[in-house]
């Protein structure tokens, strides 16, 4: 009886050990942000916010991987503070008309513009387009079958948006390499995990032919799987051919860790994607994600996490905008393009 207790108190030990573990896992809160900044102002935000997705992916699902797009280029560019939604102004072109920008999906910004109107219609001006944009983000995942994870709310949204340099500056081309990817992600408090897990958001999607047809022309890169290219050129004849292909030519609309199969197997579509695996530094990531699905998701949702709060504006800091893609008065003249990162402090 005292051996089998004893083993009872190890049993129990290593599951609370676990359990401790498993939430220490997730990173830590921004000051400012909370899980529960919105249960008092606006308690139905989720539902609202959850029933309208479902109706539109309900009618084309491959809305969902603009949506998570659209999370990732305001989060790398000055912070998750909404100003990727801003349209251009008096003063210059936004950092919607940046190039890294300029295949962000129409109907992105018209779903979180539809969001901010159904949301103010229930709670008022109390949730902020920063926030909508890394909800939506976090739907189009769970809802096209990824994990589910909790959003620490509070973020506010920025009164101005990046030059193009500094957009460009900020968002790696998928002609990068992993050296690229890492150094830069890095510099964003992002780790190789992180940078790998991250990436996996091509699991849905779709890439434009210009993006990756310097692996095909004039000389064909040696990691692309042979029959892959060949479908590839078929999609995209020329270098500068205007079509786009699936991400992840086997579940393209489905969150899954088939992005990783692809890559061991050579059928990664960009550089940024394919050298991931090519790379000893990540290639041992890659494998394991490969293999375990569950994983993946676990380590997705920790960097999507420490992504979600780059560079965020709370408190009195900028403002809650009434229409996401214009500042509170439509006062565009007054726009400031920023051209550093350094009024929002180091990401």
């Amino acid at each position: 009886m005292g051996t089998y207790l004893t083993l009872l108190v190890i049993v129990m030990v290593g599951l609370m050990s676990q359990c401790s573990e498993s939430s220490s896992a997730l990173p830590p809160v921004v000051k400012g942000l909370s899980y529960n900044f919105y249960s008092s102002s606006c308690p139905k935000l989720e539902a609202i916010v959850r029933g309208h997705l479902a109706k539109v992916f309900k009618q084309d699902i491959t809305q969902s991987a603009g949506l998570l797009r659209l999370h990732f280029h305001d989060c790398f560019v000055q912070g998750c503070d909404g100003s990727v939604l801003l349209d251009g102004s008096a003063s210059g072109p936004s950092e919607q008309n940046a190039p890294p920008n300029l295949s962000l999906r129409p109907q992105a910004f018209q779903i979180i513009n539809d969001l901010r109107a159904l949301v103010q219609r229930t709670c008022g001006r109390t949730v902020s387009c920063a926030d909508l944009t890394a909800l939506a983000a976090r739907d189009s995942v769970y809802l096209s079958g990824g994990p589910y994870y909790d959003i620490p709310y509070g973020r506010r949204d920025s009164l101005n948006f990046a030059s193009t340099a500094v957009t460009l500056a900020n968002l790696p081309s998928p002609k990068s390499d992993t050296t690229t990817l890492l150094n830069a992600l890095g510099n964003k408090k992002l780790d190789p995990t992180d940078v790998v897990a991250l990436s996996g958001g091509h699991t849905i999607g779709r890439g434009h032919c210009t993006s990756f047809t310097d692996r095909l022309y004039p000389t064909q890169d040696s990691t692309i799987e042979q029959t892959f290219a060949k479908n590839l050129k078929v999609t995209c004849p020329t270098l500068n051919t205007d079509n786009t292909t699936v991400l992840d030519i086997r579940t393209p609309n489905k969150f899954d860790n088939q992005y990783y199969v692809d890559l061991v197997k050579g059928q990664g579509l960009f550089t940024s994607d394919q050298t991931l695996f090519t790379d000893s530094r990540t290639r041992g990531i890659v494998s394991s994600f490969a293999t375990n699905q569950s994983l993946f998701f676990e380590k997705f949702v920790n960097a999507i996490l420490k992504m979600g709060q780059l560079g965020v504006l709370t408190g009195a800091q900028g403002e809650i905008r009434a229409n996401c893609s214009a500042r509170n008065g439509n006062d565009f003249g007054l726009f400031s393009v920023v051209e550093d990162d350094q009024h929002k402090g180091s990401l």
